[in-house]
């Protein structure tokens, strides 16, 4: 059974870098075909998928958040990293970390709140 868990940064000031990573356990994040991705919500808004890193390394990013955006692996600890850099309010959601092509496996989720 794979299993995802997202880290807790809790709240974070306007204008600093996020950086949230998720664990896998249950499967090695270098297995062939899968992607790892990094999805948000808003409050009161519809799921967003903000980028992923493949098995093979390689890195995709949604065109909207792509100048903000890093998403890193850690092989030896099985996780990755998401960096959303000059966070505004906006940027408050719940952060999930999924198991793609098909989004099988999901994080609890952690929430984030950008707040001064």
């Amino acid at each position: 059974q794979v299993q995802l868990q997202e880290s807790d940064p809790g709240l974070v000031k306007p204008s600093q870098t996020l950086s949230l990573t998720c664990t896998v356990s249950g499967g090695s994040i270098t297995s062939n075909y899968y992607g790892w991705n990094w999805i948000r919500q808003p409050p009161g808004k519809g799921l967003e998928w903000m980028g992923a890193v493949r098995y093979s390394g390689s890195t995709s990013y949604s065109p909207s958040l792509k100048s903000r955006t890093s998403i890193s692996r850690d092989t030896s600890k099985n996780q990755f990293t998401l960096e959303l850099s000059t966070v505004t309010p906006e940027d408050t959601a719940v952060y999930y970390c999924a198991r793609g092509p098909e989004y099988d496996y999901w994080g609890q989720g952690t929430q984030v709140t950008v707040s001064s």
